[in-house]
């Protein structure tokens, strides 16, 4: 029977309501201890009626053991595996010790997979107790799942004491019982004098643990009033500190065993060790302080387990660890050791750091950095300790802890002494570090003291975030030096190009763009999504935006089925642009709303601020002006004083291209030179390249021909080694935009027709041509152009400038509505990208694992699609998501 707690029953009840009708949902329920939370949980898994009921408790002795509490959840599941993506299967099989392999990423999606398949077909609720001692690595995968179940039938609860953050999940404070229900609950246990009935509420706030072992340790004259009450009342760990002192010796040595390790084996052979065997676990367990639930040692509420703990004294404690340690096996018995160690050893700390390596294998890289950290304590020689600081850092790194891998980086530099080698790794690690998360500039200075071509690489791509000009081109002299290879001629090309070197090269290549060609003849070879992104940037480079976007769409894929820890949201980044320049600003969305998403939990700063910048732009070019601006202004409030020139020069972008959609040309005007005359860490050099089209669009608009003439020339020097079609398209409708006659203009519009070979580029050119023919008094011809400009932009949701066609289209004499568009135009982003996947032949497992979703999840998306668009198959999917792919038959290949 519970008291007082209709607010929180009905909340739990609507959560799990919300998930038996499909609307899956989590919550957090949190308070101090004794205030009922467990009992909150235990109903709510009485409540869902045939939901299967999944569970786990977090033991602050197991908060260290990765994948404990996982085990404790998925295991009751584990037959359901081969349901998920086989990436998602062997990472979570990984996980639970039945062979696998690891990754952060992919473990997270597979848990949400496996507790969906465990939904079906009634829903499932999922309970988890103590979720503040719970493991890092199991906490991290099922909170990736709480944030991911809004179309899952599943209720997920966590209970939560102190102030643990619980990042993305509502929560729900649970207070001490109101006086009146504090009273019914002692009423049900005792004859309590109403005077002191209310004394015992206002001294225990209304908590219902301290109400009733306060009531079992008063007097009947006490109860009565006829004796003062205990000042103080015993409260925390005092609660149950009498109970525990009065076991006897044995039991109170088997309490303290369960206390530091709840294993029901362990238990009893490490106080066989102690002379404390069965018998004492009998009167533990007669004591009611404790229970033995299957092969587990369970106290009756942690802050028994506090007073056995707190009771004991240190020597005492590390005793029962070394006993511990003595019967133990593999990481248990590396924790128990470094638990019981006095002082630095070499074989403990070991123990410890390959046990670390097995939790960093499975995907537990916040456990491996916890217990990394605790082998370096233990580790005597100075060089191995900041060895294994570094490696306590990656994992911190790749773990979602940036804060905590910079401070063991700091105390690993202490140690290193005059090793060059593991100097230069500590170094490059800071770099990175900071380029993730703190100031590129300072990322810049750290990398560039480096003498490998790694590093030089590194500080290469540093000081293109920073928009350093001087720095790469510096940078890229250095690199000139190294044998010729891939991302040598990567970065000396890119350095040779700004600094102007178009002559010969040593090496008998000419220039800095025929590095670059030659980097990007070896596109063949490459592997590793990083290495597509170099060719990403060398086509960048080179003038070819078209190029770099299908390179960077490479990269992405490449990152999500292989070698993709840590890299993902960044790679994202690029991959979500490659989609946005190719003229689909929806796809480009979702994708940036996964990489942002991803980058907030692996605490990327700064990669946060790209994808909220990409972000700005696809609503600047679907015309939502508050959209824009917040994503914009949360962008730079980032990139600006972490000095991502990159990224604030993207955001800026966005607000000049919501002016030019929008026709405020004066004002885009004056953005669009703004970001020309931004310096490092404000502006960058390859923004600058790609938007002078539509800088010379707004100039044209604004009536400075004079300056949209002058960024001509600057775009046809950056150009002039640019070899793709799409990239002489651009050129030749900038060209036309400035010619002095009428008659050229409209020849160079329809040169960049025939070139395009991206729709979207293809409608903006077709819009001004359209123009141009309509004020020429040619209505007839400029129709087809504006018809099939309106139409692509309908397509791509760009609403301004599907407004700025039909208006044109009307002004040419069309009388007709505006076309309502692709049926796809119902989509969501998300959906809009599994159709994509549909059409391109994946099969609902494969695209979960792509997008890191459950395929029940991807089957639930579908059902929505189907009925949006009037069709019932994947085959008639496919078709529309191709049309909509296709140029307009027969239009601008003049």
């Amino acid at each position: 029977m519970l008291y007082g707690r209709e607010t929180e029953i009905a909340a739990i009840d609507e959560l799990i309501s919300r998930a038996r009708d499909g609307a899956g949902g989590a919550l957090v329920l949190r308070g101090e201890a004794g205030v009922g939370k467990t009992a909150l949980l235990d109903l709510a898994a009485s409540r869902g009626g045939p939901m299967k009921v999944l569970g786990a408790t977090g033991v602050e002795a197991e908060s260290d053991l990765a994948f404990a509490a996982l085990h404790q959840v998925l295991r009751p599941v584990a037959g359901l595996l081969d349901a998920l993506p086989e990436p998602q299967r062997e990472a979570v099989r990984g996980a639970l010790g039945l062979a696998g392999s690891g990754d952060r990423f992919l473990l997270a999606a597979g848990v949400l997979s496996l507790l969906a398949e465990a939904a079906a077909p009634g829903g499932l609720v999922c309970v988890v107790d103590d979720f503040q001692w719970v493991d890092r690595a199991s906490a991290d995968a099922l909170l990736f799942a709480a944030r991911r179940l809004g179309t899952e039938r599943i209720a997920m609860l966590l209970t939560v004491r102190g102030d643990l953050p619980v990042k993305g999940v509502p929560s729900l404070e649970v207070g001490g019982l109101p006086e009146a229900a504090a009273a019914e609950l002692l009423d049900a246990g005792a004859t309590i004098a109403a005077g002191v009935k209310q004394r015992l509420v206002a001294l225990t706030a209304g908590n219902p643990l301290a109400l009733r072992e306060t009531v079992r340790r008063l007097s009947p004259a006490q109860l009565d009033g006829r004796e003062p009450l205990p000042d103080p009342l015993p409260g925390g760990s005092r609660l149950f500190g009498e109970q525990v002192a009065a076991l006897p010796g044995p039991a109170r040595q088997v309490a303290l065993l369960a206390a530091l390790d709840g294993d029901l084996g362990l238990v009893l052979r490490a106080g066989g060790r102690l002379g404390a065997g069965r018998e004492a676990l009998d009167e533990l367990e007669a004591a009611g302080l404790a229970r033995v639930t299957g092969t587990s040692v369970r106290f009756r509420h942690p802050l028994v387990r506090s007073a056995v703990y707190e009771s004991a004294p240190p020597a005492v404690r590390r005793d029962a660890h070394a006993a511990l340690a003595a019967v133990a096996e593999g990481d248990r018995r590396a924790r128990h050791l470094a638990a019981a160690a006095l002082g630095p050893d070499e074989a403990v700390a070991g123990a410890l750091a390959r046990a670390a390596a097995r939790a960093r294998d499975r995907g537990g890289y916040g456990d491996a950095a916890t217990a990394l950290t605790r082998a370096a304590e233990l580790t005597p020689e100075p060089l191995t300790r900041a060895a294994r600081l570094t490696d306590a850092a990656v994992a911190a790194w790749l773990g979602g802890l940036p804060g905590q891998a910079e401070s063991l980086l700091a105390e690993a530099r202490e140690h290193a002494g005059d090793d060059a080698a593991l100097g230069t790794e500590i170094a490059q690690l800071r770099g990175r570090l900071e380029l993730n998360s703190g100031s590129a500039a300072e990322a810049v200075r750290i990398l560039s003291a480096g003498g490998s071509l790694g590093m030089l690489a590194d500080a290469s791509e540093a000081a293109s975030y920073v928009g350093d000009t001087a720095a790469m081109i510096e940078l890229g002299r250095r690199a000139e030096a190294y044998p010729e290879g891939f991302l040598r001629d990567v970065v000396a090309g890119i350095g040779a190009m700004l600094g102007g070197h178009s002559g010969g090269h040593s090496d008998g290549h000419s220039g800095g763009h025929g590095l670059l060609r030659r980097a990007l003849a070896r596109t063949g070879e490459l592997r590793e999504a990083a290495e597509f992104l170099w060719a990403t940037a060398a086509a960048s480079y080179l003038g070819e935006a078209d190029l770099s976007a299908e390179l960077a769409a490479r990269a992405g894929r490449v990152a999500r089925v292989s070698g993709m820890t840590g890299q993902l949201p960044v790679v994202l980044e690029f991959v979500a642009t490659a989609e946005r320049i190719a003229g689909r600003p929806a796809e480009s969305q979702a994708i940036s709303e996964e990489g942002l998403e991803l980058a907030r939990e692996a605490g990327y700063a700064n990669t946060v601020a790209a994808h909220l910048a990409n972000l700005a732009v696809c609503a600047a070019l679907r015309g939502e002006e508050e959209t824009c601006r917040r994503h914009a202004q949360e962008a730079l409030a980032i990139a600006l004083p972490h000095r991502v020139g990159l990224r604030v020069s993207v955001a800026a972008y966005a607000l000049g291209m919501l002016d030019l959609g929008l026709g405020r040309y004066a004002a885009a005007h004056d953005r669009f030179t703004a970001l020309v005359a931004a310096g490092p860490g404000a502006g960058h050099p390859t923004t600058v390249w790609r938007t002078t089209p539509d800088r010379i669009e707004a100039a044209v608009g604004a009536g400075d021909t004079d300056s949209a003439r002058a960024a001509l020339e600057a775009y046809e020097r950056w150009s002039a080694h640019a070899a793709t079609a799409e990239s002489r398209a651009l050129l030749a409708r900038c060209r036309a935009l400035v010619s002095a006659s009428e008659e050229g203009s409209q020849e160079g519009f329809a040169e960049a027709l025939r070139l395009h070979a991206n729709p979207y580029e293809a409608a903006r050119t077709g819009l001004l041509l359209g123009e141009r023919l309509r004020r020429a008094h040619r209505p007839a011809e400029a129709r087809p152009h504006l018809r099939a400009a309106l139409e692509t932009f309908r397509q791509a949701g760009a609403e301004p400038w599907a407004r700025r066609a039909h208006a044109e289209l009307r002004a040419a004499g069309e009388s007709a509505e505006a076309p309502a568009g692709s049926a796809l135009d119902a989509l969501t982003p998300q959906e809009l990208r599994i159709a994509g996947l549909v059409a391109d032949g994946l099969s609902s497992k494969e695209i979960a694992a792509r997008l890191f979703l459950s395929p029940r999840t991807v089957e639930y998306h579908l059902y929505k699609i189907y009925p949006k668009l009037g069709i019932g198959t994947r085959t008639e999917l496919a078709r529309l998501v191709v049309l909509r792919k296709a140029p307009a038959a027969g239009v601008g290949k003049l």
